[in-house]
């Protein structure tokens, strides 16, 4: 038998192999979590869109009201969903702009 002991460089590539092993062994278990969670969504439902959307600017100020599912407003964190009522008093009490396109003013009726 022999005594000598591994060479430094022989210990860090025998730490890379272990490391690649396991960055494959996880990157696995990502594509099958993937898979499982796009299969569980293919099997829901889609969400209805809301009735009425909120658009705001880029400091959060509300800018207009959208009929739900407008594609003419902002996208993400700038559409708010906002219930029928909210929709009523913002067009109606607060006067705020009504979307041109999808006209939630002449669905609501609080036309001027």
């Amino acid at each position: 038998m022999s005594d000598a002991q591994p060479s430094r460089l022989d210990l860090l590539r025998f730490l890379e192999r272990v490391q690649v092993g396991d960055l494959e062994r996880t990157r696995g278990w990502i594509a099958a979590e993937e898979k499982r969670l796009a299969e569980l969504a293919a099997r829901l439902p889609p969400t209805a869109p809301p009735e009425w959307e909120l658009e705001s600017d880029l400091g959060r100020r509300p800018v207009r009201v959208h009929v739900g599912g407008c594609t003419m407003g902002g996208k993400g964190l700038r559409m708010r969903r906002i219930s029928r009522d909210d929709a009523l008093r913002l067009l109606g009490v607060d006067r705020l702009e009504s979307c041109r396109y999808c006209r939630p003013d002449a669905e609501l009726g609080v036309l001027d």
